[in-house]
C-alpha cells in the first residue's frame, strides 16, 4: 500500500513538473515576440542588419501607459517595410499578425498580405496599418509621432 502511494506522489510529481514546464515556457514565448524601444529626440532608431534574414521583427513602444505595437521587416525585394501590429478592422481583437514566408497573416481574420505590398498604398481592411519610416543608411528611423497616430489600435 506504501508503494502505491509513492506511485502516485510520483506522477503527481512528474505530471506538474510537465504543467510547469509548460506554462512556463508559453509565458516566455508570448514575452519573446516584442522587443521595447525607446524615442531620443523624437525618434526611435532601429538597425537595418537586424532585417537582413528576411525575418519580421516585432517592437513595442511605450506612450503614457499605452503600448503601441509594430514590426519590420525586410521585403524579398528588398525595401523595408514597417508597419503596425494592428489593421483597422481586426484590431479589437488585439492579435496581429504573424509571418508566413513572403505574407504577413492576420491572427484574427487569416487573411494574408504580401509583404513587397505594404506601405501607403496598402491601407484599411485589414492590411496592416501604415507606419511611415526612413532608411538612413543602416538605421532605420521612425518618428515617434507616427507612432502616437496609431495608438488607437491599441
Amino acid at each position: 500500500m506504501e508503494a502505491n502511494r509513492t506511485r502516485q506522489i510520483i506522477v503527481a510529481g512528474v505530471l506538474l513538473l510537465g504543467f510547469l514546464v509548460g506554462a512556463v515556457s508559453v509565458f516566455a514565448f508570448s514575452l519573446g515576440k516584442y522587443e521595447k524601444v525607446k524615442a531620443s529626440n523624437g525618434t526611435i532608431t532601429l538597425p537595418a542588419a537586424k532585417l537582413s534574414d528576411g525575418k519580421v521583427r516585432f517592437y513595442k513602444f511605450e506612450d503614457g501607459g499605452k503600448e503601441i505595437s509594430f514590426f519590420a521587416v525586410k521585403a524579398p525585394d528588398g525595401s523595408i517595410r514597417t508597419a503596425f501590429d494592428a489593421c483597422d478592422a481586426c484590431y479589437r481583437s488585439k492579435k496581429g499578425y504573424e509571418q508566413q514566408g513572403d505574407k504577413m497573416n492576420c491572427n484574427n481574420c487569416n487573411q494574408k498580405f504580401a509583404i513587397n505590398r505594404l506601405g501607403p498604398n496598402a491601407s484599411g481592411g485589414c492590411n496592416p496599418g501604415y507606419l511611415p519610416h526612413q532608411l538612413n543608411g543602416a538605421a532605420i528611423s521612425i518618428k515617434a509621432s507616427d507612432l502616437r497616430d496609431g495608438a488607437k489600435y491599441f
